[in-house]
């Protein structure tokens, strides 16, 4: 497939999003749900494919909401997230049939009271919690730092009757999100006990003002590699260290009293996704090769180029023979025309040709999706989606566009 796909293209493989899945259920306690966050990756086959596996969706606007009834989700299985809403999308959310929301603030909890009058239904809301202090180990801190997510842990318990339940809203659990993108089972633990242990402080203090932990969302923040060599993390050994944590701080888990739940998204597509394109030029410039590819930061690694994320360093799988005119120590581009479109400033390859192919593993989260899509006008690589275990299935290929309409 990555030998014959028309480049540049997003290549997936939904033997690869099962084994994950798989995987992940493995690590975590056998009566707990699982959300997909449609942000890492949106593709409506990919949606499908896991909503076949048992998880539900998280959105957090009304693109992903759409997408995610539309890959045949109920929207009662679905979560509404986000630190900031409109009217219009809660609206249409409502309308839809979503009866379950994160909220941050007691105006974001009026906001959500009001819409549900309007439409005499009675909502669910998870209250999202900024704790107090940051966990160690952290891909990107999430909580404990001044931040747009959730209430502080402080405010709610100095002033809890700001925080309980509304005429057509029922504060029915808490939504703690601690950090992303851990690859040991002992952090991921650590993240989990702090946010158990806040949950049950923050419980005790609501429960005069109506609300009953119901739901225990725990967020996720499992790690898996990106745009570099690796295969997906095994956390098998997460479980039984979870479920006795759970035994300890949430007795009633175990009989569904309280339902706890995860969210995942790199971790679910992350290894699922190759992105193949071409070299189109190579030369040498004040001493050093250069090789400019097709894709750049419109295509892969968007966010990293505007100096927003760590600065991209994405590991190229080649098929030629390093013999031809010999390795590189390159500085590696796309083609857009400006001198912040690079992927990487030393990267060792074979000699390249124009031509030539490269492909970049592990960027089925936050690739396509999170890159820089319309500038400079660059058309958008297709996506190719397979099923390596069935090989007889026909490969589903599309492409974004985008499309200007007037008002």
């Amino acid at each position: 497939m990555l030998a014959t796909a028309p480049t540049p293209a997003y290549v997936y493989d939904l033997a690869a999003v099962r084994h994950n899945h798989t995987l992940l259920r493995a690590a975590l306690p056998r009566r707990s749900g699982l959300y997909y966050s449609l942000k890492a990756n949106p593709h409506p086959v990919l949606l499908a494919e896991l909503r076949r596996c048992g998880t539900r969706a998280e959105v957090c606007s009304t693109g992903e909401l759409r997408a995610a009834v539309d890959a045949g989700w109920s929207a009662q299985d679905i979560l509404y997230t986000g630190p900031g809403k409109r009217d219009a999308e809660l609206a249409e959310a409502l309308d839809r049939g979503v009866l379950l929301f994160s909220v941050d603030t007691p105006y974001a909890l009026d906001q959500l009271d009001r819409l549900a009058g309007e439409r005499a239904v009675r909502v669910r809301a998870l209250l999202r919690v900024n704790d107090d202090q940051p966990v160690p180990g952290q891909g990107l801190a999430m909580t404990g730092v001044p931040s747009q997510f959730g209430a502080d842990t402080s405010w709610i318990l100095d002033e809890p009757e700001r925080f309980g339940g509304r005429a057509h809203t029922v504060v029915a659990g808490l939504h703690l999100y601690m950090g992303t993108n851990l690859t040991r089972a002992d952090d991921l633990l650590t993240q989990f006990t702090r946010s158990v242990r806040t949950a049950r402080r923050i419980t005790e203090a609501l429960a005069p003002y109506g609300m009953q932990l119901d739901i225990l969302d725990l967020g996720g923040g499992f790690g898996a590699p990106f745009a570099s060599a690796g295969s997906t993390v095994d956390l098998s050994a997460l479980r039984p260290r979870l479920e006795t944590l759970l035994d300890t701080e949430v007795s009633d888990w175990r009989t569904g009293a309280t339902e706890v739940v995860f969210e995942s998204g790199r971790y679910l597509v992350g290894t699922a996704g190759t992105l193949v394109t071409a070299v189109l030029d190579v030369k040498r410039s004040h001493g050093r090769d250069v090789v400019v590819l097709e894709s750049g930061i419109n295509h892969l690694g968007g966010m990293s180029g505007l100096r927003r994320l760590p600065p991209l360093q994405p590991h190229l799988v080649t098929a030629q023979a390093t013999g031809r005119g010999g390795p590189l120590s390159a500085l590696v581009t796309g083609p857009l025309c400006t001198p912040l479109d690079v992927w990487a400033r030393s990267a060792e390859l074979p000699g390249l040709r124009p031509g030539d192919r490269v492909a970049v593993p592990n960027t089925g989260a936050y690739g396509l999706y999170a890159s820089l899509v319309a500038f400079l006008g660059h058309p958008l690589p297709a996506e190719i989606v397979h099923d390596s275990e069935r090989p007889e299935t026909q490969p589903h290929a599309s492409r974004l566009t985008l499309t200007r309409t007037t008002d």
